[in-house]
């Protein structure tokens, strides 16, 4: 059980025999911030205002794409620090490897393969059926009367056009980082200029007097800019939230960027900020349009341009969604192989994903299998009820980096072990900072701190979700776990930080890592019961897999025999004073020679290691 529990906790060192990374450092700034803005302001900047505005929200919309964006900015700060720390390819798996643990970073990179999966085959089935709709659906009949499928959890035919386009896009991406880099500058450039072109001629067209309407028909609430209350507004935000999903595909370009750590926590930054700004201009200048409860769920804009008799801007809008969802499916393919190749290259998936082509310079087997698993997928199965495991994975993935941020910002890499754990220096130390750097004992005050947060957030949500809001004893009991996640995050803030220096770090640690927890999983808690099934499904495959190869061929296992070797090498290659080879090895530099100068130990140490399952 020790051995195991080892293999499970081991961390991620880099390779003391490694070469620089074989992938080409291409990126710049801008192709990191397109790529990030591509992938997120998809079709949803089209739709999603409209389906928030029409029932759940009103014109408060607006305040919903607030939130859900402060949500997102906690996340986005907690992965552009990691960025800072570990400029790697592989985002959110690299992160948890180096700071928890194998076991862990299994977990997530086993998740972020299914978000991409999903996300890529639910985006081209998307562009597949806006096309449909341009022909009036005719591909769709021909397909439907020729090639059935009368199975419940697939799709109703073959979706032929959405497996060639990611194929397509598989042989792109492929080809090379900067070529497909190029092409998703290109779209997502059309794509903000066609926002930009919404906004404008939105706002010639905007009455204030649709944020104040009283006469509203039954079942539109109660009207005014709020007409479904607070929590209309918070429930907006849930929904919204997802449509910020994606900006995280930048940091799994670590190895690809130039300039790494300080190019990509700028992106992150910069490329949230371009699309709160689009979310929020694009939900103002919808609602004061046309009033909330006319709008159409799923094509708000084009029906709101009918309303106003500007058919032209309706098709350049129809336009810039096309647009949209090729930046959209261009930025949650280019991600996937970057995941395979980061875990293939550990070892604890087939080592083959890892191979780079010598020309290409990108992860050719990794690309192709991809692309070839998202095409069946898109191809195939009925995606209405996948999206929101796309949801959960991401969710998860967020809750990791943002208590992987928490547990290095109190810990440096050599901290002394001199200190005493007795119970009244504990219980001092809990609320009153006695040290200027951390050590073993405050390193372990704030890792239990977190999970002790972790476990009463969860509490937190379970209330919210079991018992009613308008009974006092609901109240009384979620105001006192609310306090307790207060004092924690105090306990966890009194403790002494790390001195490391970074290009970039998260502000007001620990409360914002620990906000960016808590939200996370309060939206984990908005999903049903069979999104949790089919996500536990997916976990089950995973730690097959894993248990089965990945344990036993994890590159970690070498990385150690050789960091053991270079350290033992080192010692045998030292000049060792011979008038004192018969002395003790003293590791504290306590030998001195004849002159009073201190001298290495004159015995040398073996290092022996091994590991075995």
């Amino acid at each position: 059980m020790s051995r195991l529990w080892n293999a499970l906790t081991r961390r991620k060192t880099d390779d003391v025999h490694e070469a620089e990374s074989k992938l080409a450092r291409v990126l710049n700034l801008f192709d990191l911030t397109a790529l990030g803005v591509g992938s997120t302001l998809g079709l949803g900047v089209y739709v999603l205002a409209g389906q928030v505005a029409y029932n759940i929200a009103g014109p408060a919309v607006t305040i919903s794409f607030l939130i859900a964006a402060i949500a997102s900015a906690f996340a986005g700060i907690c992965y552009a620090e990691f960025a800072a720390r570990v400029p790697k390819a592989g985002s959110a798996y690299v992160y948890s490897y180096v700071t928890i643990g194998e076991f862990v970073a299994f977990t997530i990179g086993w998740n972020l393969i299914l978000e991409y999966v999903i996300g890529t085959a639910s985006v081209a089935r998307g562009l597949s059926g806006y096309f449909d709709s341009l022909i009036d659906n005719n591909m769709s009949k021909a397909l439907n009367e020729t090639m059935p499928i009368k199975v419940s959890f697939l799709g109703d035919y073959p979706d032929f056009l959405s497996f060639g386009m990611i194929l397509l896009l598989a042989g792109l991406l492929a080809f090379g980082a900067k070529e497909s880099s190029f092409l998703n500058n290109i779209f997502t450039s059309v794509n903000l200029v066609t926002i930009g072109i919404v906004l404008v001629a939105g706002g010639m067209n905007a009455d204030v007097e649709n944020w104040r309407l009283t006469d509203v028909p039954e079942g539109a609430g109660i009207g005014g800019f709020m007409p479904f209350g607070i929590a209309g507004v918070m429930a907006g935000a849930a929904k919204c939230f997802f449509g910020f999903v994606g900006f995280d595909c930048i940091a799994t370009t670590g190895e690809e960027a130039i300039n790494p750590k300080r190019n990509i926590p700028l992106a992150i930054v910069v490329s949230l900020i371009i699309i709160f700004l689009a979310y929020f201009g694009v939900s103002t200048v919808l609602t004061m349009m046309l009033p909330y409860y006319l709008q159409d769920p799923d094509a708000p804009f084009p029906k709101a341009f009918d309303a106003v008799e500007w058919y032209t801007i309706k098709w350049i809008v129809t336009i810039g969604a096309v647009f949209a969802l090729c930046t959209s499916l261009l930025g949650a393919m280019f991600p996937l192989p970057r995941i395979l190749y980061a875990m293939g290259n550990d070892g604890i998936l087939f080592k083959r994903l890892a191979k780079v082509h010598p020309y290409t310079k990108t992860p050719l087997i990794a690309t192709i299998v991809s692309g070839i698993f998202a095409a069946i997928m898109a191809m195939l199965f009925n995606l209405d009820q996948l999206v929101d495991m796309m949801s959960i994975g991401t969710l998860l993935a967020y809750t990791i980096v943002a208590i992987c941020v928490l547990v290095l910002r109190y810990q440096d890499e050599k901290m002394t072990k001199m200190v005493s754990v007795r119970a009244p220096n504990v219980f001092r130390q809990l609320f009153c900072n006695s040290y200027s750097e951390p050590n073993t004992m405050t390193s372990a005050i704030t890792k239990i701190g977190i999970v002790v947060f972790a476990v009463f957030a969860l509490i937190w949500c379970v209330f919210m979700k079991v018992f009613e809001l308008e009974t006092t004893g609901a109240i009384v009991a979620l105001s006192l776990v609310g306090l307790l996640l207060v004092v924690i995050c105090i306990v966890i803030g009194m403790q002494p930080v790390s001195t490391i220096e970074l290009t970039f770090k998260v502000p007001l640690v620990p409360f914002v890592p620990c906000l960016s927890v808590f939200v996370n999983l309060y939206l984990m808690f908005q999903l049903d019961l069979f999104t949790w099934i089919r996500f536990l499904i997916w976990i089950a495959i995973g730690y097959c897999i894993y248990f089965t190869y990945g344990i036993r061929n994890s590159a970690q296992i070498q990385r150690n025999r050789n960091h053991a070797e270079v350290a033992a090498n080192a010692m045998q290659n030292s000049d060792y004073p011979q008038q004192h080879e018969n002395r003790a090895f003293e590791p504290d530099w306590k030998v001195e020679n004849g002159n009073g100068v201190k001298a290495l130990p004159t015995t040398t140490p073996t290092y022996e290691y091994s590991e075995k399952l």
